[in-house]
């Protein structure tokens, strides 16, 4: 290489280098709002997020480079989601994602602009977030959770699990869960449903749980379904250990329940409801809009058994049940 050719090719290099680097420090960061109903230090919240957070970062987003996500959680608290609804929409944010019915629901009093984008939310039409599944029409669309035919899935597999239960309390906090109360009477509808032996228990605080645990286990033949509410999802240790206190077979609607002791579990895998979640972020923050964005419905679910559980309390799995299950714990 000639002298003149090196100075050339380093006159361009630098030419190059201060252009590149104007190009991504003028690429415009956009702003998430990410607003979760529990707790930060939840190992189900710490794994939805990382989730998300991965995915996004498979799409080209990458957090202080083109992105900025904004965390809240709202650990089961009523009042701490209202007030971080409203401070994200304050902000305000280039979209907001929501977890939890209680989370949309205040997202939506708070904002008719912003897009949002739902995960882990039940029945999102029933509860009038959308007012279509295939074209939401609004501001919202996103990825639903549980529907109502998985109160009966529920149902018959705990009485797999224990065939001798017959009166089977669904547990629900109506505040944080209101649409279990309609799945309860939609269920009582269905011809051949054995309605009588499913009955409401509506808790609110830890004295409702412990009376509704303790007054499920003086049935004869009781069990126990703990729906996937937030406020559930909050005080599974308490529900758990009450439940395994009272030797009261019981369902959880979460994989998290059984990986802390609970007896069994099925629903929705909600790592990948909230992983998939991303996908529509970056096509919004590309250009889409929330109203042509059908509502997604779970593509996985898990099947979860704790043998160390089933077997302190006397129950004995069946194998076919086993064969079932995603996930076995010893």
């Amino acid at each position: 290489m000639t002298r003149r050719e090196f100075i050339t090719l380093l006159g361009g290099a630098a030419t190059a280098w201060p252009l590149a680097a104007r190009a991504q420090q003028g690429e415009r960061i956009r702003r998430i709002g990410f607003l979760q109903g529990l707790a930060e230090s939840d190992p189900e919240a710490q794994a939805r997020t990382a989730g998300f957070r991965q995915e996004l970062e498979a799409l080209g987003w990458m957090e202080g480079r083109n992105i900025r996500i904004d965390y809240r959680f709202a650990g089961g608290s009523a009042a701490r989601v209202q007030a971080y609804a409203a401070e994200l929409v304050n902000s305000p944010p280039d979209l907001i994602l929501g977890h939890s019915s209680p989370v949309v629901a205040a997202l939506k009093q708070a904002t008719s602009t912003i897009p949002i984008v739902i995960a882990v939310v039940n029945d999102p039409l029933g509860q009038g977030f959308v007012t279509s599944l295939a074209r939401p029409g609004g501001n919202i669309t996103g990825f639903a959770f549980v529907e109502f035919p998985m109160v009966g899935k529920w149902l018959e597999l705990l009485r797999e699990m224990a065939p001798g239960v017959r009166r089977v309390a669904l547990m629900f906090n109506p505040q944080t869960a209101p649409y279990y109360a309609i799945y309860l009477r939609e269920f009582g509808t269905i011809p051949a449903t054995p309605a009588g032996e499913l009955a409401a228990a509506p808790v609110r605080d830890e004295a409702e749980i412990e009376a509704a645990i303790a007054a499920t286990s003086r049935e004869p033949a009781g069990g126990l379904i703990a729906a996937a509410d937030p406020f559930a999802v909050a005080h599974r240790a308490l529900i758990m250990r009450l439940a395994q206190q009272h030797r009261l077979p019981a369902v959880y609607g979460l994989r998290q329940f059984v990986a802390e002791g609970g007896l069994m579990s099925y629903g929705p895998d909600t790592v990948d409801i909230v992983r998939r979640s991303a996908s529509y972020v970056d096509r919004i923050l590309k250009g889409a809009t929330p109203a042509d964005l059908p509502i997604q419905q779970p593509t996985k679910f898990e099947l979860g058994i704790n043998l160390k559980t089933a077997k302190s309390l006397g129950l004995e799995v069946p194998p076919s049940l086993l064969a079932r299950a995603d996930e076995v714990i010893e």
